[in-house]
């Protein structure tokens, strides 16, 4: 009996809640898909990761060192059989590129940080908003990290996932001209801390080294700040040109991937660690970025005649400020105190009006629907930035330090740039081919998975790919 009583009482019990009981269900949130993506932000993506390139390639094949100003090289750039092309190169990464692809592609992940979540606050997202953008940012810290200690110590995941956890959540709801106000207000404090403070410091430095030199020379006792002043001078000299014997022991720590994971390491920590005074170099260009996703800007919803004037206006800026200033540092053979006025002196006032300028370019040519192949295989680069982003590393890294090749140090300044082609040619084939079968790019996938806590769809549907083909 009290087996068949248990039995009834089972059986009477609801499957599920009544309708009027359970309220709505929460609705589905997940990664934008492919036919809600806007073109125009792909496309400065993939462009804006692409000319990242330019200024990396040299990281990748030389160090920090020479990054900048290729002044620690084996053999010579700006003298010697090879100093015309070299210099030319130069130059044009300086003037054309220099800063302002980055600045780009921070202007664009702060546009993707509104652009996800208006969307998922559209669909009704509510709170879970909130946790969505955690999650993104948290595992863009932690494949920053990875990238960072394993691959390659130049990385800027873990720069834009920590900034975008602090800052661009709270600030999404923003009107534009608040954003841009914003902006600009904080790059007036960039400037004055970086580019000016920089040049007085490198000058200050000089001054009072050589006075403090000039001393010794006089048989004058020094005081222990003027022994500073020595010290702070042979330093910042060491930083701007390293010795022969330092540059072929960089070469020699970087014979294979134990050793160069080994001697990256503290350069890799050190810079994490800069996050906590130098963040503002790219929290300008994304709250930059969101203002100009917010007023139509980013996706070419402007007037004509709005993205012509930001063309020629910031190209007005920009390239004859970079063009006067390259040329002054090289007419001053690259001294140090000259070379810091005229190149980092303007040098956020360059990055600004010419990623403003590019961007406006780029937008001209979507909105007028020409070069159509072109645009559409960097938007596939731009699509799949993240998956590019990391195999550039790993193929600049094999190439110039794990693999046989082993081009670390010793390949001619102009001839990187020939590596930098075969690079963006893999990019473009690569994410052509990938995307013609696959929603995502491969890191996109894991990433969008991890955010979501949901394994997502990775192949494309029969029907998907027919439309992706035609």
């Amino acid at each position: 009996m009290a087996t068949s009583s248990l039995t009834f009482d089972e059986s009477a019990l609801p499957v599920s809640a009544p309708e009027e009981l359970a309220g709505p269900p929460e609705p589905a949130l997940g990664p934008v898909a492919r036919q809600e993506r806007i073109n125009s932000l792909d496309v400065l993506r993939g462009f804006s990761l692409m000319g990242i390139l330019i200024m990396n390639i040299t990281d990748f094949a030389y160090s920090y060192t020479n990054y900048l100003v290729p002044l620690s090289m084996l053999t010579p750039v700006f003298s010697g059989p090879n100093a015309k092309p070299n210099t030319v190169a130069w130059m044009l990464r300086w003037v054309l590129a220099e800063g302002k692809m980055r600045a780009m592609f921070s202007m664009l992940f702060g546009a993707g940080a509104v652009l996800l979540t208006d969307r998922a606050e559209k669909r009704g997202g509510g709170d879970r908003v909130a946790d969505i953008f955690l999650r993104r940012n948290i595992w863009l810290v932690v494949l920053g990290m990875l990238h960072g200690f394993l691959i390659w110590n130049g990385d800027i995941l873990f720069w834009y996932g920590m900034t975008g956890l602090v800052f661009l959540y709270p600030m999404r709801k923003l009107k534009s001209k608040t954003l841009m106000k914003t902006a600009g207000w904080l790059l007036l404090v960039w400037v004055l801390f970086a580019g000016v403070g920089r040049s007085v410091g490198a000058y200050f430095t000089e001054k009072q080294g050589k006075d403090a030199i000039a001393k010794v020379h006089a048989g004058k006792t020094l005081t222990e700040k003027e022994r500073g002043n020595i010290v702070s001078k042979v330093s910042a000299d060491k930083q701007w040109t390293r010795l022969r014997v330092d540059t072929e022991k960089d070469i020699a720590d970087h014979k294979s991937y134990g050793k160069a994971l080994g001697a990256d390491a503290k350069d890799a920590l050190q810079s994490e660690q800069a996050i906590q005074f130098a963040f503002l170099d790219v929290l300008i260009f994304m709250l930059l970025g969101m203002a100009l996703y917010k007023n139509g800007f980013l996706t070419a919803q402007q007037p004509t005649k709005v993205y012509v004037l930001t063309a020629v206006i910031g190209y007005a800026i920009s390239l004859p400020l970079g063009a006067a200033g390259a040329i002054m540092a090289w007419k001053s053979g690259f001294e140090i105190v000259k070379s810091t006025i005229w190149l980092f002196g303007p040098y956020d006032i360059c990055r600004v009006s010419g990623a403003l300028a590019n961007a406006a370019v780029i937008l001209l040519i979507v909105r007028a629907g020409v070069l159509r192949g072109v645009t559409k295989a960097i938007a596939n680069v731009g699509q799949m930035a993240l998956t590019n982003y990391l195999a550039t590393s790993v193929i600049c890294r094999f190439l110039f330090v794990w693999g046989p090749t082993h081009w670390y140090g010793y390949m001619t300044y102009f001839k990187v740039y020939y590596v930098m082609a075969g690079v963006w040619a893999f990019n473009l084939v690569f994410s052509a081919i990938w995307l013609r079968y696959f929603q995502f790019g491969p890191v996109e996938w894991v990433w969008r998975s991890l955010t979501y806590w949901h394994r997502q769809p990775m192949k494309l549907r029969p029907a998907a790919a027919e439309t992706v083909a035609a």
